[in-house]
């Protein structure tokens, strides 16, 4: 997955694909832990995944919070 298609997704399919997204994760770390896992480089692709939507919900929430308490008088 691009960071451009991260970049696509509403708030609330950010949340799913995060879900999604450590859920398969957790699957490959525990098939690799008991040597059914062939292809391990898909846990790396899926750490830069899951780093890429961690990434862009963060910046939204920095968007989010100066807007709001941009000025104080």
């Amino acid at each position: 997955m691009k960071y451009s298609e991260v970049l696509e997704l509403s708030d609330d399919e950010l949340g799913f694909k995060e879900r999604e997204l450590r859920q398969e994760l957790f699957n490959l770390r525990f098939r690799k832990a008991t040597a059914q896992l062939d292809n391990t480089a898909r846990i790396s692709l899926l750490k830069r995944d899951l780093a890429r939507v961690l990434t862009s919900k963060r910046e939204r929430e920095g968007a989010q919070t100066a807007g709001a308490g941009g000025e104080e008088s």
